[in-house]
């Protein structure tokens, strides 16, 4: 009888969220195919083999019971476009929230306020659109499948300044609700949710980090050096180039073993990553995030770069692109560029993560002191310490810890209390 030969685990999905040049996402208002095409190349050539896209809500769904078909075709259309550059396309849903903007449908506020996350009409509305959107794009070979929103976490209570306040159990109903809806529409295609970080890092935040490591077919996570890291640390800390491998390596203290994990979105911003040291802090944040076992793919934020024409943006949205809004190469896009093409040749060989940071934050459902794993905080801070002394860590639940079965599949030999760590 012979022995099984390993298994290879796939190659790494290398992809770009998708910014069209022309108009933003209020391109879906003049929708130019020919357009969508030009930028669409230009991503293909940089080696890239996905795209994340964004229909707008609102424009999409502009009454309660009213999609637009027109606009569903034109999504189809963008599918079909990005299947002729050999690219697959997962679709965001519920926009939501992109770059500082909202974008809720007239019928969910002001005289029409209703909570979107709680309202049982408003839920019914959401799930007919995201089984609209799933369903017609189900057969499409290169559509991945669907994420529910960008970021929609951040409407559920502050610092939103008009929130929609709903509680972890609702919270956890939502999410429930509609991803069985897009697996229902849309079969055996990947289906997520993803959360910005107050998910992981902020007590008391209706969404909690086992809903997000738990629920949908992978973890998606948003990893911003924003967040009081690169602050804390600087451009070229090691918790700042490490803060995506980090992200990574604390879902999994949630999720069951060799649950795929998907870095959705990651990027270099402005002026905490100054532009002309973007692509060096590329290269090590993905060759760090590349070291994490089961990770399912990387989606940088963004394409291309926001016009200036634009009003109203941060000032950091502007240059997080790949390419210029004239689809010209930045050095930046060339770094992800080559090593896309490394990892191509010569994958990435994740390491053996045997040493666990002993991670308490509370109740492990609730996590209601989540936030000692947030930038600053003494979990965040001992794993930073033990990157310095040359041990990468992976991080392990309090009552995970006395599981011995737990710790063996997961490779675990040795757990260190963060107090322990000089």
């Amino acid at each position: 009888m012979t022995e099984a030969s390993p298994v290879t685990p796939p190659p790494v999905r290398m992809g770009a969220n998708y910014t069209p040049t022309k108009g933003w996402f209020h391109h879906w208002l003049d929708f130019d195919l020919d357009e969508a095409r030009y930028d669409l190349e230009s991503i293909a050539a940089l080696g890239l083999d996905h795209i994340r896209v964004f229909p707008l809500w609102p424009l999409f769904q502009p009454n309660r019971t009213l999609i637009r078909g027109r606009a569903v075709d034109q999504l189809g259309q963008l599918v079909d476009a990005a299947a002729e550059q050999g690219l697959d396309v997962s679709v965001d849903a519920l926009q939501g929230h992109l770059s500082s903007f909202d974008f809720v449908p007239s019928w969910l506020h002001s005289w029409h306020r209703r909570n979107l996350f709680t309202d049982p009409e408003v839920v019914d509305a959401e799930a007919r659109y995201l089984e609209t959107l799933a369903a017609s794009l189900a057969e499409r070979p290169n559509f991945l499948g669907m994420t529910l929103g960008n970021e929609v976490n951040q409407f559920s209570g502050p610092p939103h300044p008009d929130p929609h306040v709903c509680t972890q159990e609702e919270a956890g109903q939502w999410l429930e609700r509609l991803l069985g809806v897009c697996e229902r529409a849309a079969p055996g295609k990947l289906h997520t949710h993803g959360e910005y970080d107050a998910v992981w890092f902020r007590d008391g935040h209706p969404f909690t980090p086992a809903q997000a490591a738990r629920l949908g077919g992978a973890t998606a996570l948003h990893s911003w050096v924003f967040n009081g890291t690169a602050q804390r640390y600087g451009r070229a800390g090691l918790a700042t180039v490490h803060h995506a491998e980090y992200q990574i390596e604390l879902s999994r203290a949630w999720a069951e073993p060799g649950r795929p994990v998907w870095l959705q979105e990651v990027g270099a911003p402005a002026p905490l990553i100054p532009p002309e040291h973007a692509a060096e802090f590329a290269e090590s944040t993905l060759t760090n995030a590349l070291s994490c076992p089961g990770l399912y793919g990387v989606t940088w934020w963004c394409s291309h770069d926001v016009s200036r024409s634009l009003a109203d943006f941060p000032e950091l949205e502007y240059g997080l692109g790949l390419l210029t809004a004239e689809r010209a190469r930045k050095p930046l896009g060339k770094a992800v560029a080559e090593l896309t093409a490394a990892i191509r040749t010569s994958p990435p060989v994740p390491l053996r993560r045997t040493t666990a940071l002993l991670l308490d934050p509370g109740d492990p459902d609730t996590a209601p002191d989540r936030s000692v794993a947030a930038p600053g905080g003494p979990f965040f801070e001992a794993w930073a310490r033990l990157v310095a002394q040359g041990v990468r860590p992976t991080a392990v639940l309090t009552d995970r810890a006395r599981d011995p079965a737990h710790l063996a599949e997961r490779g675990i030999t040795e757990i260190v209390h963060p107090t322990d760590v000089p």
